[in-house]
């Protein structure tokens, strides 16, 4: 993949860089100068498009921050334009070796100004088109997914009140001594509830979705070994915050389902959220049984699908770091203007 992107991106610098030598070129200027004069722009030109489509556009114009793109869109021509003025000099001085020539600096700046700042305007115009329509492409495709998903979800799914009736009957049949099993089921049928009944939005409060991930954590500790010690921390989380809903529960999963127990050391399961700068910050770490987990690996797909939901979500704000070491198994998400 990375290979077939930097063939189509040289290719492109290759073509158009002809194209300016031969349907650009000056009459007066013979063959070599037309392609030392074009090579000089060509590097000019693609730093200033990288600079724009690998940062100010992600991360200023996407993130609506307008008047710092402009200012760092047109800050980068001007540097190039000024960083061309003794190229253009040494050029003509060493390369062509133009005798007694004179140079004017505010002629040669006002010339590379405007070359580089229209090429750059047209270049990066055609690539945000490219990407706008990569993107509803992407959309669509996620939208025709995402209808065929939910169609087998209602073909396969249990009636609601049949399910929820037979949680109560399985419930009145505990012994009321056992009152860990007993409290465990009303945990587990409190989980479904808010599962079938309060995540089919876009948006949902967050005091909910933490309610959600204790409740989890509940019935995930009386299945585990006693001597893991499970940790949960959202005392900074405060005021109206809304996220996509059951959004961290698979990194959850897979911290309980993978954490390793080992008598030499202590074995962990650490999971906190933190809310500060309009910022919501989602940690999650568990320690590992290296042999355990050679012995069942997980598909992944629960990650993916979660990567997926992200890059449609949050597209631009959020930021997922997964560290994956021989002891332990790292994930940290934010997610920016919550």
């Amino acid at each position: 993949m990375k290979t077939s992107k930097t063939i189509y991106h040289l290719t492109f610098w290759v073509l158009a860089y002809l194209s300016w030598v031969f349907i650009f070129r000056n009459g007066t200027l013979v063959f070599t100068h037309a392609i030392t004069i074009q090579f000089c722009y060509l590097l000019f030109i693609s730093a200033n498009y990288y600079f724009n489509a690998l940062y100010t556009i992600p991360q200023l114009l996407n993130k609506k921050r307008y008047v710092k793109f402009g200012l760092c869109f047109l800050g980068g021509i001007v540097i190039t334009a000024l960083m061309r003025v003794p190229v253009s000099i040494a050029v003509v001085t060493y390369v062509f070796k133009v005798k007694n020539a004179r140079f004017s600096f505010p002629d040669i700046f006002l010339d590379s100004f405007i070359n580089i700042f229209f090429w750059v305007a047209c270049i990066l115009a055609v690539h945000l088109v490219i990407e706008k329509i990569r993107s509803q492409l992407y959309i669509e495709q996620i939208e025709k997914e995402k209808a065929t998903n939910e169609l087998n979800f209602l073909r396969a799914q249990f009636n609601p009140h049949f399910l929820f009736n037979s949680i109560n009957s399985i419930y009145g049949h505990i012994d009321k001594s056992n009152k860990d099993a007993r409290e465990m089921l009303l945990v587990f049928s409190e989980m479904l509830r808010y599962q079938l009944y309060e995540c089919n939005v876009e948006q949902i409060a967050l005091d909910s979705e933490i309610n959600y991930i204790r409740n989890y954590i509940a019935i995930q500790k009386g299945r585990i070994d006693e001597r893991i010690v499970v940790s949960f921390c959202a005392d900074d989380v405060n005021g109206q915050i809304n996220v996509a809903p059951l959004l961290f529960i698979t990194f959850i999963e897979n911290a309980f389902k993978y954490v390793g127990f080992n008598e030499d050391k202590q074995n962990l399961v650490c999971i906190g959220l933190q809310y500060q700068n309009s910022n919501l910050m989602f940690s999650v770490f568990n320690t590992k049984d290296a042999f355990v987990n050679q012995i069942e690996k997980s598909s992944g797909l629960g990650i993916a699908n979660t990567k997926r939901r992200l890059e449609i979500l949050y597209p631009g704000r959020h930021q997922l770091q997964i560290v994956n070491s021989d002891t332990g198994y790292e994930v940290n998400l934010t997610l920016f203007n919550v």
